[in-house]
Parts: structure tokens; C-alpha cells; sequence
């Protein structure tokens, strides 16, 4: 059940992509009596400005034509009824909350690129799944900027679990080996990794994590059990471009969509649905402590058509 005070907080998060959707699409229909090549026009470049995405586009609009053909659409107005059930649909689709078992270790290894917000994110995660139960420990793989293993230790204290770590410039690998023992001596909670951030086009960069990915797998049978990879919604179609590489080079099984509140990309998230397929486990509305929730498809859509 999710909670009014979580929509508005919601809405609020997505004032800036309500303005550049919702409130140009308000003033696109209004008064228009005539469904023509110019309403079509401007409604694809709205939609892609909104960095929804040229497929979700022509599909909206090829569904929007079919029905003018059935006389199924009388005005312009229904067209914010086509989106919103189209994006429900999609949304639909990659709305798959992480299911963490009780009682077994659980590795969820963060990987993406610097500046998508993922330090922090592991903090408000860690904070998540602590408060629904779950022993959380971080282990701070990000072994080459000393700020990184501090910021690491700062979230650790602030929602009391454990951290492990080793000197600046250490093997991440090895770190994360350190970690994984903790695990064979009997620890039965949740494991997360961060990692280095990578510019997604550095091959050495992504070799790091592919060996990191190896440590897991060969010291724990089925782990990493999550490759959560944080994006940043600010960067729009890069968003794009970064996941697919990151599902391609390392199986990233997941996604957190952070800064919705910071931009009018916010769209950007039906993109992701319609080009990836990778569910979207966590967004991320603000600052706070208790900002990063579990992504609900037709909260979200309310929020942001509402």
C-alpha cells in the first residue's frame, strides 16, 4: 500500500518533468477540435523531449491514428488517456520489486558510472532493507578515492551496519573476498558491494568489475544475486546508452533510476522499459534519508499524469 504522503512526495519529485510533459500536453489538446499532422508534429516532439524515446513515440502515435480510423477517439483530450494507459502497460512490465530471501546471504554488487548518485544510494538502500528487517553489511570496493571508502563509512554509521574495507588503492577483488568470508564464518544477511565508478566506454575500467563479478560468483554459488545498476535520470538518453552497455558487459539485473527530482527527463524510464527490459527496482525522489523507494508502475504514472 503505498502511502498518500509517498505520492505527493512523488509529484513533488517530478515537478519539472509534470511541466515539460503533462502541462505542454495540457496545452497541446486544449480547444483542439481537429486531430491533424500538425497536433501529431508537436505531440512527438513533445514526447521525445520528455526522452520517452522515439519507439514508445511511434507507437503512442500509430495508436492514436488506428483509433481515429475506428472512430474510437472523438478529441484531442483523450490523447492523455492513450498515454496513460500505454505507460501503465510498459511500466507494467518492469515494475519487479527485489525479493530477498530471509535466513541466506544475498549479494547485491552497485555498479555506474561517477556522479550517478550510487554511493549514496547504497546508503538509502542499506537504510530500506534495514528497516524491513534485513541485516545489512557494505563492503566498499571503491578502493581507488580515499572520499569514496569515508562516504561509505559515513552512511554505515548513520544506518547502523557494518563496513568492510581495506587501504586506499587495495584490490577491490580483494575486498570483496575479505567480505565474503564473513559469509562462510556464518553471516546470513544482506552483502553490498560498491564499486568503483566506471565510464562505461573504459574497457580496462569494466575488466575491474567483470573480475570483481568472478570473486562473487566463485566464493558464493548463485551470487551476486542483484548487478544493480544507478542511474542518473538527469543525463536522459546517456541513461540509455549506459545501461544497455552495462547489461551487455557485466548482466546488470536490475536498475535504480536516481535525480527524478532534478529533471524534466524523467520520462526517461519508459525508454529504459521499452528498450531494455530490465525492471526498475528503485527510484530515487530527493535528498532525504528515506527518498530512494521501491518503483510502483501506476504510482508513478499517477504522479506524473495526475
Amino acid at each position: 500500500m503505498v502511502s498518500d504522503s509517498f505520492v505527493e512526495k512523488l509529484k513533488t519529485g517530478l515537478t519539472k518533468t509534470r511541466a515539460a510533459l503533462t502541462k505542454n500536453l495540457d496545452n497541446l489538446v486544449f480547444g483542439k477540435k481537429v486531430l491533424d499532422r500538425e497536433l501529431f508534429g508537436k505531440l512527438e516532439e513533445l514526447l521525445i523531449t520528455a526522452d520517452m524515446g522515439p519507439q514508445f513515440t511511434s507507437d503512442l502515435i500509430n495508436d492514436v491514428k488506428e483509433r481515429i480510423s475506428r472512430n474510437e477517439l472523438a478529441n484531442a483530450t483523450q490523447i492523455k488517456n492513450i498515454l496513460r494507459e500505454r505507460m501503465i502497460a510498459i511500466l507494467g512490465q518492469i515494475a519487479n520489486p527485489l525479493t530477498i530471501p530471509e535466513g541466506q546471504p544475498f549479494v547485491i554488487m552497485a555498479i555506474g558510472v561517477n556522479g550517478s548518485g550510487k554511493t549514496t544510494t547504497i546508503g538509502k538502500l542499506a537504510n530500506l532493507l534495514r528497516n524491513a528487517g534485513h541485516e545489512v553489511m557494505l563492503v566498499a570496493a571503491d578502493t581507488f578515492r580515499a572520499a569514496a571508502i569515508e562516504q561509505l563509512e559515513v552512511w554505515g554509521s548513520r544506518v547502523q551496519s557494518p563496513v568492510i574495507k581495506q587501504k586506499i588503492n587495495a584490490d577491490p577483488a580483494a575486498v570483496v573476498f575479505d567480505a565474503l568470508m564473513r559469509v562462510k564464518a556464518g553471516y546470513r544477511g544482506v552483502i553490498i558491494v560498491d564499486t568503483a565508478g566506471r565510464l562505461h566506454t573504459r574497457v580496462n575500467l569494466m575488466e575491474e568489475l567483470k573480475k570483481i563479478k568472478r570473486v562473487i560468483s566463485k566464493e558464493l554459488l548463485g551470487a551476486p544475486h542483484e548487478i544493480l545498476l544507478v542511474l542518473d535520470a538527469t543525463t536522459g538518453q546517456n541513461a540509455v546508452i549506459q545501461a544497455k552497455i552495462f547489461k551487455e558487459e557485466i548482466g546488470a539485473s536490475g536498475i535504480v533510476l536516481t535525480k527524478l527530482d532534478g529533471t524534466a527527463k524523467g520520462g526517461v524510464v519508459i525508454r529504459i522499459a521499452s528498450e531494455l527490459a530490465l525492471p526498475v527496482r528503485y527510484i530515487g525522489v530527493g535528498e532525504g534519508l528515506n527518498d530512494l523507494r521501491v518503483f510502483e508502475s501506476q504510482t508513478f504514472v499517477a504522479a506524473l499524469l495526475e
